[in-house]
């Protein structure tokens, strides 16, 4: 087996366990509290734990009201009302004229921002951003907010309409993906949403019948675009994607890139980019409305001069970005002059040529020599060699190495919808995969040997045999990192259930030992003794692990109780003046004590609840977890 199996450092987890010391096994260091959002979430890091974070709900969201009319006061005086018992610590609209004013209450600045949020993805509101990128590099500056494409609003022509130019739209999407050994941050963004104004043509002024009235609308130049920055943000690198490139300027329409994963030589960056255009789509915008054989169709196309008299021709183009561009794994090799050049990894299997389905792969980690992972699309039966236009097919977790695309997975039929998400600098990948248990599909975390001549994972154990769990990332000691199912009820989109993160330690196979899973959050876990019973102290609770250095530092999300925040970040107090309070998500790092040990703090079997963060976030969590993917086949 290969020598990472041996490669333990002074630190290691299973030293710590074997010591005698009375204290946790990690401490808990608090890296995600922001004055300006409510949520944090742990991304990859480096061995020097500089972490990369997540935010998401802006405080003070920069809501433009000119764009708003009666009728938009009217749904959200409506939406607070039929809501308001829905929706914990917030009320029915408070202050009705302050809020048609512009002026609302922070409790009715929570409905204006909830009314744009529900008309996410009309280009006739004001559109409201996922998430940013954040960064803690030392502890001495704290975690740090960093703009990548966002903008200030443009100044607008609509006479009827002041927009406060001064400020960020706060409608990017934004990740995070990494931060490389050498502080290289990495992921991908979207542009910003910038506010326009367009005029309706008469084409026709003989024509008794009214122009259409002006409006405003909003559209963005990209969905989403790959970058790095060597310098935290200072200076930031946008990676094209072919698309952008070709010699036509008029087949532009923005294209999709993302970086998702580096060499921690800052070397080899990974990810995917699109490659070409639905052609159909393409046809659509470029018809002018001349051809006889499209007289008769409604609309006929972007370019056509009645449909240009009552739109602009970059809002008919936005309203055909989705599912527009073919999307391939990608490798870029960066050198000095931070120039990034692009290889295709290429895909698991050659589609027949009457198969007109979109094709997709992506690669999603490197490591320092080269060798990537990801996932492809693949077919259900693996021994196919001659396939149908419509030939069963799925996502298989891949390596991409030498120019060859391999699965690990043994049975396609049995094994389907899985990825690989990490791979350390001794060849070895995890990640999971989809199978059915009684019935029910599950995913279960592996971890596989690329060195072998035909790798195939292996799957560990879980919380419970019925868990569903991931691996996200793993150390050159061989433990890895991710989180499982702990709760064995019957679930469903309404209950899920609750997940914890756990450390898993690979053993020798010319061993006896055994594998090793370990709960985080028994591994930070401390006791003290109130009325006799020893009752756990440990205030957070650790719900996912991204990421695990060679230090074996762990860069997780927690859960934590803390005060409760207006939409405007103002501290909230009941009738008593007592500071009320919330669950919220929080990223943290945990770093190995010397000395530790599991510390159990449950005597006779009696159960004594966690103080402190509850578990009434967590179907929040996990309907986030779902959503904050780059793209809605990476989830």
């Amino acid at each position: 087996m290969n020598n990472f199996f041996k490669s333990l450092l002074a630190l290691s987890i299973s030293g710590a366990l074997a010591s005698t010391a009375n204290s946790a096994v990690y401490e808990v260091i608090d890296k995600g509290a922001a004055e300006t959002h409510k949520y944090t979430y742990g991304q990859k890091f480096n061995n020097a734990g500089q972490m990369g974070i997540s935010g998401t709900e802006l405080y003070n969201f920069p809501v433009q009201y000119g764009y708003f009319e009666d009728a938009d006061y009217d749904s959200i005086v409506n939406l607070a009302a039929v809501y308001h018992d829905q929706t914990i610590g917030i009320n029915d609209i408070e202050d009705e004229t302050a809020l048609r004013a512009g002026e609302p209450v922070p409790n009715d600045l929570y409905w204006v921002v909830n009314y744009l949020q529900r008309n996410a993805g009309s280009l006739f509101y004001q559109q409201v951003g996922t998430s940013i990128v954040m960064t803690n590099l030392d502890d001495a500056n704290g975690t740090e907010e960093v703009t990548i494409f966002d903008s200030t609003f443009l100044p607008t022509e609509n006479p009827d309409v002041t927009v406060d130019t001064s400020l960020l739209t706060n409608s990017t999407t934004e990740f995070i993906n990494g931060i490389t050994d050498s502080g290289w941050i990495y992921g991908n963004a979207s542009a910003p949403y910038l506010n326009y104004y367009y005029e309706p043509v008469d084409l026709d002024p003989d024509d008794e019948s009214p122009v259409a009235d002006p409006y405003d609308y909003f559209i963005r130049d990209f969905t989403t675009r790959a970058f790095f920055s060597p310098d935290n943000g200072a200076t930031v690198y946008p990676v094209l994607p072919p698309t952008e490139e070709t010699d036509n300027p008029a087949r532009h329409y923005g294209g999709e890139s993302a970086i998702i994963g580096m060499s921690g030589d800052n070397t080899f960056a990974v990810g995917y980019a699109s490659v070409a255009l639905d052609e159909d789509k393409v046809t659509f915008i470029e018809n002018t409305g001349d051809d006889d054989e499209t007289e008769e169709v409604e609309p006929t196309g972007c370019n056509d001069p009645e449909v240009l008299a009552v739109q602009p021709l970059e809002l008919c183009i936005a309203q055909q970005l989705d599912n527009m561009y073919y999307i391939d794994a990608s490798k870029w090799t960066i050198d000095e002059n931070f120039n990034a050049t692009r290889e295709s990894l290429g895909i698991l299997v050659t589609p027949d040529e009457e198969d007109l389905r979109t094709y997709v792969s992506i690669a999603q980690a490197v490591n320092n020599q080269g060798v990537t992972v990801g996932y492809s699309h693949g077919w259900v039966d693996e021994e196919e060699t001659d396939p149908a236009a419509t030939e069963a097919r799925n996502f298989y977790a891949v390596m991409f190495k030498d120019g060859v695309v391999k699965s690990f997975t043994p049975d396609h039929s049995t094994h389907f919808d899985s990825r690989a998400y990490d791979i350390n600098d001794e060849g070895i990948a995890v990640g999971h995969t989809t199978t059915y248990i009684n019935g029910t599909p599950r995913t279960k975390a592996y971890y596989v040997d690329t060195n072998v001549e035909n790798p195939e994972f292996v799957i560990p154990d879980s919380y419970f045999n019925g868990a569903s769990s991931t691996a996200r990332a793993i150390n050159i000691n061989g433990k890895f990192v991710g989180e499982g199912e702990v709760e064995t009820h019957n679930d469903n989109s309404n209950n899920p259930r609750r997940r914890e993160a756990y450390l898993f330690e690979i053993n020798e196979l010319d061993t006896e030992d055994d594998d090793k899973l370990y709960n985080l959050n028994d591994l930070i876990n401390t006791c003290e003794v109130i009325d006799g019973k020893k009752v756990s102290t440990q205030k957070y609770t650790i719900v996912e692990a991204r990421d695990i250095n060679d230090a074996n530092e762990i860069a997780a999300t927690a859960l934590i109780e803390t005060e409760r925040r207006d939409a405007t970040g103002a501290i909230m107090y009941d009738e008593n003046e007592d500071a009320l309070t919330e669950d919220v998500i929080r990223a943290v790092l945990l770093v190995p004590k010397d000395g530790g040990e599991i510390e159990e703090c449950f005597e006779d079997d009696e159960l004594v609840e966690r103080q402190g963060a509850s578990f009434g976030l967590f179907g929040f969590f996990a309907l986030f977890g779902l959503s904050f993917t780059r793209r809605l086949f990476q989830k």
